[in-house]
């Protein structure tokens, strides 16, 4: 695991980006994708850019249940803005939070992923360690899956909506098993409320209880974060 400490979200973008760019160069033809706040500098870099993803595909890791592509809160939207409205893919793969059959959805999701093994994956962290939409306990075998999330996951998404009660219970999520599949995991955090789970991704005990714990034995991880997060690090 390669600890890279930066000043702040824009260095972390650029060092994200430069990583992406020897990843393409050495033939990477598929992306796992996330969302929220620690990518947003990374995919700002990438509109910036000139490089051409008409040979790509692209996977991202979740998205809510019950809300349609066009709401705003929708990764879907989020994916749109910050980056497929500026840089076609090839093909890009979100998961159906609005499936009618669920678990087919799921199955469907799975297939996808088996059929399209991921190069460079992109994650964020939560507070509580999880990775992707993975809640504390989840299975290292798991993989995309319909999850109930944690009350601490719904609490700090809830800046993204009018008030908490309007955020989704559940989501859609690829497994843990299908993100270790990746063949390089570059993982982003910063502020100071990330240091607690980035310190136990680091040094703590490999357990489901801390889903991101995973990653200790995977062998091409970069972990990118700034002195916040990295204030609880040896």
């Amino acid at each position: 695991m390669k600890i890279i400490i930066v000043k702040n979200q824009v260095e972390g973008g650029k060092v994200a980006f430069d990583l992406l760019k020897e990843a393409l160069a050495s033939g990477a033809k598929t992306l796992g994708l996330a969302t929220g706040s620690s990518p947003l500098e990374f995919y700002r870099q990438i509109r910036a850019s000139d490089l051409d993803f008409s040979n790509v595909t692209s996977i991202n890791l979740d998205e809510y249940v019950g809300l349609s592509p066009d709401t705003e809160q929708s990764y879907h939207y989020f994916m749109a803005e910050q980056l497929f409205n500026h840089k076609p893919f090839k093909a890009t793969y979100i998961p159906n939070g609005l499936a009618k059959d669920l678990q087919e959805t799921v199955e469907a999701y799975n297939r996808m992923i088996e059929e399209h093994p991921i190069d460079f994956q992109i994650l964020g962290i939560g507070r509580n360690g999880h990775i992707g939409f993975n809640e504390p306990g989840t299975a290292f075998t798991s993989k995309t899956h319909v999850v109930d999330l944690d009350d601490s996951t719904i609490e700090a998404n809830a800046r993204f909506f009018e008030d908490k009660s309007q955020v989704p219970r559940q989501a859609i999520s690829m497994g843990i098993a299908s993100i270790m599949s990746a063949k390089q995991i570059v993982l982003m955090a910063y502020g100071a409320e990330k240091a607690d789970a980035i310190e136990k991704t680091v040094h703590g005990t490999v357990t489901e209880e801390v889903p991101a714990t995973v990653l200790q034995n995977h062998a091409n991880v970069v972990l990118i974060v700034d002195e916040a997060a990295a204030g609880k690090l040896e």
